[in-house]
């Protein structure tokens, strides 16, 4: 089993989640008491927060892609940034590495693809949004993202940051995102992505008027199959 490593922290809510998934698939694949060989490094959310604020992705991209190397010094042999909006820094941390840094939005587009999904709603952070990466690097997947109105992005971001990160779960807000993806499917879209890390504690994928996409699922079932590619050769082999 190879050694996955995760910059958590991002918030802390989220990568417990990432954590238990992992485990959980682990588990359900070898059976037994197995669980996932891990490495996680923890960040100061408050500090990236204070960053992401200012603009200073570039002391963003210094501080994670920092970690990201501690990582790999000690034993992890891929990487994942374990939230969707500091994926606007993944070529910088991925540069400061020599193992896989396992991209969300690859991951993401991977199974919309695998989905006949070519238009969804990406459900996240203001910055993952209206920053134009996650577009961008979707587009060269061949899928064409929608994102919410002005209100309804700014309706979007404050539940996460102001609730979610904070383990709040609130009816209400539950609510208004369903109306925000109700609007959506209206205007054409085929999808939801649950675009940030959080968002899986306040929506069911499975449970939308849209097929969901849960990036934190989809994020870390790709961090398993590749610790697990080796068992899975040797069970070909046999």
């Amino acid at each position: 089993m190879r050694t996955i490593g995760l910059i958590g922290g991002m918030s802390f809510e989220s990568s417990a989640v990432y954590y238990r998934q992992i485990n959980e698939m682990v588990r359900d694949r070898l059976g037994g008491l197995s669980s996932a060989e891990v490495l996680m490094y923890s960040v100061n959310f408050e500090e990236i927060v204070t960053l992401q604020k200012a603009g200073r992705w570039d002391d963003a991209a210094a501080h994670l892609g920092g970690v990201a190397h501690r990582l790999q010094v000690a034993g992890a042999e891929c990487v994942l940034i374990c939230t969707n909006t500091m994926h606007l820094i993944a070529p910088e941390v991925a540069s400061r590495i020599s193992v896989p840094l396992i991209h969300i939005i690859d991951e993401t587009a991977a199974a919309l693809k695998a989905a006949g999904r070519v238009k969804p709603l990406l459900l996240a952070t203001r910055y993952t949004m209206e920053h134009g990466f996650y577009a961008e690097r979707m587009a060269q997947n061949g899928i064409s993202i929608m994102v919410p109105g002005p209100e309804d992005r700014t309706v979007t971001h404050d539940i996460i940051f102001n609730e979610l990160c904070a383990g709040i779960i609130k009816a209400e807000s539950r609510s208004k995102l369903h109306d925000i993806i109700d609007r959506a499917k209206a205007e054409g879209a085929d999808s939801v992505i649950l675009g940030c890390t959080e968002i899986c504690l306040i929506l069911d994928p499975n449970a939308l008027v849209l097929p969901g996409f849960d990036t934190t699922t989809i994020h870390a079932e790709a961090a398993v199959d590749f610790a697990l590619a080796d068992e899975s050769a040797r069970s070909r082999a046999a």
